[in-house]
């Protein structure tokens, strides 16, 4: 091949390759446009989640407690529901404990002043008289039916519904149902169980254990509903005896429970599962009097609540007439005038071990309800 040849084989080979380069910063160009354009859909989709989420803010709805125990378990609650959430959330108490109602909700507005409506939900387990009366009153809003404590609604003076403060919000309020016997809460129950048998340091047969489940009782008849369908849910899955007991306001009784428990059936072991939502002077003092497993004079200070279980062999006997000493008029778990006649009835005998488990508190199933709830409201 000739030098004119070679040059102009040069000449060709360096055009193709400007060629190719041209082509392929073209194809750089217009995808990197494609890329653009799409991470700027993108980031508008997220814009408009974000500003929609902006219009609303999650309340969630606690009784309060003078002890720390329930104060905690909502401050976990609202923790893990934000950390799966994302939500703005705040926790208001009924009473006793802050920040109030009132408060979280100014709380909420401060935090974002774009919120339109504020979802709220009573974390309760069953609807009752806080649920339907209370907290709507509280919030501005009718009470879904008539106060049996006043029917005519005129309070007096010393009623804490006297005292409240008054909601500065003036946008929408949709007060939502509280838990319910959702079907998680029986796989709650199960895990409890298990880890209250495998914290025992007493091996006993199946046969030989029997299981009560303690509701706190009402004079509405929600309480019973709910209790009663937990019940029915999980007996339907157990294979252990299992029995039903309201603390107070309804029968039967805890004792009663275990008296017809122990007639029907021979049995080893009793594991209690107090089905409340957070720990407090029930689930501490009450509940333990009632059962005879309460130390130290009815001191719940010593009494170890956060243990998996609480384990006794014990042999006692409560006739019918014992009376519960941890009172209400003594106390006053509820205070501002909340006026239960607290009926606990006898005291329970049952010769064996009792297992008392923690109540169902900020396990992560409750979490999941409370998010399904209101993702249902959104």
């Amino acid at each position: 091949m000739d030098s004119n040849s070679n040059q102009l084989s040069k000449i060709n080979s360096t055009k193709g390759i400007n060629m190719l380069d041209s082509s392929n910063s073209k194809l750089s160009d217009s995808n990197s446009h494609i890329i653009d354009s799409y991470s700027k859909t993108i980031d508008s989709y997220s814009d408009a989640i974000d500003s929609y989420s902006e219009d609303f803010g999650i309340l969630l709805i606690s009784h309060g407690s003078s002890l720390p125990y329930a104060e905690k378990t909502f401050k976990e609650i609202h923790k893990k529901f934000i950390a799966k959430t994302g939500y703005t959330t705040e926790v208001g108490y009924m009473k006793v404990a802050e920040p109030s109602i009132s408060q979280a909700i100014t709380n909420l507005t401060n935090n974002n002043m774009n919120i339109k409506k504020i979802i709220a939900m009573p974390v309760f387990l069953a609807p009752g008289i806080h649920t339907n009366i209370d907290i709507p009153i509280i919030l501005g809003l009718e009470p879904k039916e008539i106060d049996p404590r006043c029917p005519d609604g005129n309070y007096p003076n010393n009623h804490y519904l006297k005292e409240i403060e008054k909601v500065n919000f003036n946008g929408e309020i949709n007060l939502i149902n509280c838990i319910g016997p959702d079907p998680m809460i029986i796989d709650i129950i199960h895990n409890r169980i298990k880890s209250a048998i495998d914290n025992s340091d007493n091996t006993i047969e199946e046969e030989k254990t029997a299981i009560l489940l303690v509701s706190h009782g009402s004079r509405l008849n929600y309480n019973r509903e709910f209790i009663t369908e937990v019940y029915n849910q999980y007996k339907t899955q157990a294979s252990y005896t299992v029995g039903q007991g309201f603390m107070e306001l309804c029968e039967p009784t805890i004792a009663q429970t275990i008296d017809s428990m122990t007639k029907e059936k021979d049995f080893d072991r009793l594991i209690v599962v107090p089905v409340f939502l957070a720990p407090g002077v029930h689930t501490t003092r009450d509940i333990p009097g009632i059962l005879g497993i309460l130390k130290d004079n009815g001191n719940e200070d010593s009494h170890n609540h956060h243990s998996n279980s609480h384990s006794h062999n014990h042999n006692h006997s409560h006739n019918s007439s014992h009376s519960h000493s941890n009172n209400h008029d003594s106390h006053n778990h509820h205070s501002n005038n909340h006026d239960h006649n607290h009926t606990h009835g006898g005291g329970a005998d049952f010769d064996g071990e009792i297992l008392y488990t923690e109540p169902l508190g900020a396990d992560d199933l409750i979490i999941e309800i409370i998010k399904q709830r209101i993702e249902n409201e959104i």
